[in-house]
């Protein structure tokens, strides 16, 4: 399994928004997001500076990689970039600074 972490970034006043789009979650995200080896995933919220911390754990990168040509996933990412920090005004996708491993205890 491989361990991945990223963080993104709520605007200002949309964290509760955020966490209600996630609850639930589209059923068809989820079934995209297994059918590419996701497994183990948690999204944790920093209230004081909007930060999301999410983890994940996947069977393989090419395939989690592929899930992003997804339409659900294309979909998912627009309707989620109102209310996440992005790169430009017109980005499709949220703002993402994937996290380097540097400590794991079994």
């Amino acid at each position: 399994m491989i361990r991945k972490s990223f963080l993104i970034r709520a605007r200002p006043g949309k964290a509760a928004e955020y966490e209600r789009r996630h609850n639930p979650i589209w059923p068809e995200l989820q079934q995209v997001m297994k059918d590419h080896g996701v497994h183990n995933f948690s999204i944790f919220l920093h209230e004081e500076t909007n930060y999301l911390f999410g983890y994940l754990e996947i069977e393989d990168e090419d395939r989690y990689q592929q899930m992003g040509n997804n339409d659900v996933c294309k979909r998912w990412w627009k309707h989620m970039a109102e209310i996440l920090v992005c790169d430009s005004p017109d980005s499709e996708k949220g703002r993402e600074d994937i996290l380097a491993e540097v400590f794991h205890m079994v």
